[in-house]
């Protein structure tokens, strides 16, 4: 496989055949059922593998598109097509996986491809079953339902109509009055659209139960978990990691909340005002998308030959689609196009600090998939999610000897600002991951009951938050605007559990940022050859569910907030 070598808009979508895809799948089954070695055996893994990844780009093409454009037709027809066709391709690969565990020869593959990999084939045996398919359809389509929702709402605001992400940039105004009417409209469209975004997830939960009880778990929090490849920890294991948070970090997080509103003179705070981070406004970047980009390949030239490299690629090859505009799926992420060894990050540019951290955050993954795109095994190249965004959250903070490219004179505004809202996002990220704990234990529950648990949840971890002119948020209508909780359950602790892996980058990048960074890209190459706990440990790196070692990262944090002058902000 070489690398891609066309412009991304060159790239043609093959049609989604059921037939054509099942024949192929079937015609590798037929040929490992007749092998009788091991050899003969690796011969046709390497063909399915590729098959895969041509099958996976496809695919990924396809989601892609229709992220940017929901509202083309042809291209939501397609991904309708993938969302049918997906659950028939993992039964397959079922079929595959089982001949490949009872096979006598499995010893010899395993010397040969590393046992992890039998590991995860046994895990995707244990979460996947025929039976499913016409479930795990219907909850593609779901998914795809609430991204279409989302993806097209149109908010009128002073005269122009935006979408959910072009708002960011009011309800950070400096502004009081602004921030409160923008919040105020992003809520009602919320209100509006509550009854159909609330019978989404509802039907999403009872089928998810559903599914988890077919394939005999007593509930889905134990599928979930094995669907995100959680093999070496556990819903305990991150109950009593939840804990460290409430106990290390809520009280900090709730001083620097204090500190802030009182910083900015607001006797009675509500939640829009905790958008503002100083009196003199947030800092912004000083300009526009194109100049952030041309800032982004300087410093990424400076930090390092391969990132330079790296990051020319991207723009080369139209990698990037960083513009917010109607009908593109709100919010950022990085995809893989296998085939052509090429990442591709996808954003909502809206003029606010934002802005520079997907130039970060997204490029940390994008930068390690290119890294680890040459790993021969490709269930080795991508590691679990929570894995994955210690790639983005780190690189966030290897930029930050480059912010004046940026932010100019308000550089130091924006690492501190950086810094305290890493800090402050994790009693946030505990309590979406509670919250899903307890929607998965009760999944009966009504969408009013659901709201007023996550209510309940978020006064005990952010109890600052007042919505006093915000009926849906007021009633715990939030979590309708966590795409996370839709479309990859449970996937949102791992931001968490990253975050505080990542301080230990920063930490170590102030001692020696020579020896944290070869770690850093050790990191990246390392790929996924390893399940969360057993990869820090042989990246050398704090687990985070060990007892005492969330305060060994975000204690020495403190110094460097007194190290900044918020004064002079």
């Amino acid at each position: 496989m070489k690398r891609l070598d066309c412009l991304f808009s060159e790239l043609k979508i093959k049609p989604v055949s059921e037939e054509k895809i099942v024949e192929k799948m079937q015609s590798f089954i037929d040929e490992l059922k007749k092998c009788g070695s091991a050899l003969t055996a690796s011969q046709v893994m390497k063909k399915w593998s590729k098959y895969g990844d041509e099958l996976s780009t496809n695919f990924s093409l396809i989601s892609i598109r229709y992220s940017l454009n929901t509202e083309d037709k042809k291209i939501a027809m397609l991904q309708q097509k993938m969302d049918e066709v997906y659950p028939i391709v993992n039964n397959y690969s079922l079929q595959f996986s089982k001949i490949l565990l009872k096979a006598k020869y499995r010893k010899d593959l395993e010397k040969e491809y590393g046992s992890y990999l039998f590991q995860m084939l046994e895990n995707f045996v244990k979460t996947f079953d025929e039976k499913i398919i016409n479930d795990s359809i219907e909850e593609n389509k779901l998914t795809t339902e609430y991204d279409r929702i989302i993806g097209s709402a149109q908010i009128e605001f002073r005269g122009q109509v935006y979408n959910l992400s072009q708002m960011g940039k009011f309800t950070q105004s400096a502004d009081r009055e602004t921030r409160k009417e923008a919040s105020v409209a992003v809520d009602k469209w919320f209100l509006d659209h509550e009854k159909a975004i609330g019978d989404i997830y509802s039907q999403l939960v009872l089928l998810r139960d559903k599914m988890a009880k077919a394939l005999g778990f007593k509930n889905f929090i134990e599928l979930g978990y094995l669907r995100l490849g959680r093999t070496d920890y556990n819903a305990k294991m991150v109950k009593e990691y939840r804990k460290q948070i409430t106990e290390e970090v809520v009280p900090l997080a709730n001083q620097l909340f204090k500190q802030q509103i009182k910083s900015l003179g607001i006797k009675h705070p509500q939640f829009y005002d905790y958008n503002l981070s100083f009196k003199s406004g947030n800092p912004m970047p000083k300009g526009d998308e194109e100049y952030l980009v041309e800032q982004a390949q300087k410093m990424y030239d400076d930090l390092s030959p391969v990132t330079g490299e790296f990051f020319t690629f991207m723009r080369e090859h139209e990698l990037m689609d960083l513009t917010a505009r109607k009908g593109k799926v709100s919010g950022g992420y990085c995809a893989s196009l296998s085939s052509y060894k090429a990442p591709f990050v996808f954003a909502n540019f809206n003029g606010t600090s934002a802005d520079v951290n997907v130039l970060t955050h997204e490029i940390g993954h994008a930068l390690q998939g290119y890294l680890s795109s040459s790993i021969k095994v490709s269930e080795y190249r991508n590691p679990t999610l929570e894995a994955c965004e210690i790639h983005s959250m780190s690189m966030e903070f290897f930029a930050w000897p480059y912010m004046e490219l940026f932010f100019k004179e308000d550089a130091n505004k924006y690492r501190y600002e950086h810094l305290r809202d890493a800090i402050t996002f994790l009693p946030y990220g505990i309590s979406i991951d509670e919250f899903q704990h307890w929607v998965y234990e009760n999944p009966h529950a009504t969408h009013e009951e659901r709201c007023a648990k996550f209510r309940e949840i978020e006064l005990k971890n952010l109890p600052h938050k007042s919505y006093d002119e915000c009926p849906c948020y007021n009633h715990g209508g939030w979590w309708m605007k966590q795409s996370h909780i839709f479309g990859s359950p449970f996937y949102y602790i791992d931001y968490t559990l990253a975050q505080v892996v990542a301080f230990q980058f920063l930490l170590e990048s102030r001692k020696n940022k020579e020896k944290a960074w070869k770690k850093y890209i050790k990191l990246c190459k390392f790929g996924g050859r390893a399940p969360f706990v057993s990869l820090l440990a042989a990246n050398h790196l704090r687990n985070p569910f060990i007892e005492g070692n969330v305060k060994k990262s975000v204690k020495p944090l403190q110094k460097i907030l007194k190290e900044f002058d918020i004064s002079s902000f």
